[in-house]
């Protein structure tokens, strides 16, 4: 090779690699390292999807299935989105116990050894018999937030700290909430009370409200079967009668008994107040319940 072309050859290289090296940092900056990857998670019901985002932050690219207050949780049925999004999940937070069992199907439909599961009825402390709704516990909420940090950590360990800094302040802000409970406890224990159905009991007994409607007829109630007949006719008394101060409804799940019930309570200038299964739009678990709460306190006050 003579002399010019060989410094041109060399100079050819010299810029290629520079090129090349150039293309090569832009690349590595522009591509999400693992560290910076957010985990994908999927709540089978929307306060779940709250929770977790509370406890994850930025780190956490959550989709929350059931979300609608307004629909019954009970005549759910998942789509392929649903699965898709399961499919790619790091983490999935169901309730179990039965409450949503359409997420099991999901799950077994796409086999991921490296997923987790979470089972809120499986990790709650507090467990009423025949009573799967046990995120109305404010002990069972803290104890889901625990295990989903400890589970947080574990998929994601560079940012461990933020996940438990997170959980510290989640603990925190479910102070109000427990005050609130202490406080109409003092004020309207042994009050009265009837429900439709067995959601809220997981309340009313830190409350110490008097829950006067037969069991059978909540249960009946909450599975959507017809109540024995006596307890109809107990429960129709209670209010008739205003046995009850308050009647505690679940508005997501309606019937001809239930609305009959809340006609009568109209009728006998009872007050009446919903609670819902799916947590509300523009809500957070703690502001769900503790407006729950408040609306209840109003109530009592009458």
């Amino acid at each position: 090779m003579r002399p010019v072309k060989k410094t041109l050859f060399w100079l050819f290289c010299v810029v290629v690699l520079a090129i090349c090296g150039s293309a090569c940092t832009s690349s590595s900056s522009t591509t999400p390292s693992s560290s910076s990857k957010a985990l994908h998670v999927v709540a089978a019901e929307n306060f779940y999807g709250d929770i977790v985002k509370q406890l994850g932050g930025s780190r956490v690219s959550v989709v929350s299935m059931l979300s609608n207050p307004n629909g019954d949780p009970h005549e759910y049925e998942s789509s392929i989105q649903n699965a898709t999004a399961v499919a790619a999940a790091d983490l999935v937070i169901e309730n179990g116990g039965g409450y949503d069992g359409w997420m099991d199907k999901l799950i077994a439909g796409s086999p991921k050894s490296s997923r987790v599961v979470l089972k809120a009825f499986d990790i709650a402390q507090v467990k009423l018999p025949d009573n799967v709704h046990v995120w109305y516990s404010i002990d069972n909420a803290q104890s889901m937030a625990q295990a989903i940090t400890n589970t947080l950590k574990q998929l994601d360990a560079a940012d461990a700290a933020t996940f438990e800094n997170n959980f510290q302040v989640f603990k925190q802000s479910l102070q109000p909430v427990r005050q609130k409970m202490a406080d109409m406890k003092t004020k309207y224990a042994g009050t009265p009370v009837g429900l439709t159905e067995t959601i809220y009991l997981y309340q009313t007994g830190p409350l110490g409200l008097n829950v006067l409607t037969p069991l059978e007829f909540q249960k009946a109630m909450a599975e959507g079967n017809d109540p024995p007949a006596n307890t109809l006719v107990t429960t129709e008394d209670q209010v008739m009668k205003k046995q009850i101060k308050v009647l505690i409804v679940n508005q997501q799940t309606s019937s001809q008994i239930t609305d009959k019930l809340q006609n009568d309570a109209r009728a006998q200038h009872i007050p009446i107040v919903p609670v819902t299964e799916t947590m509300p739009p523009n809500k957070t678990y703690q502001t769900w319940m503790l407006d729950q709460l408040t609306t209840l306190e109003q109530a009592l006050g009458k």
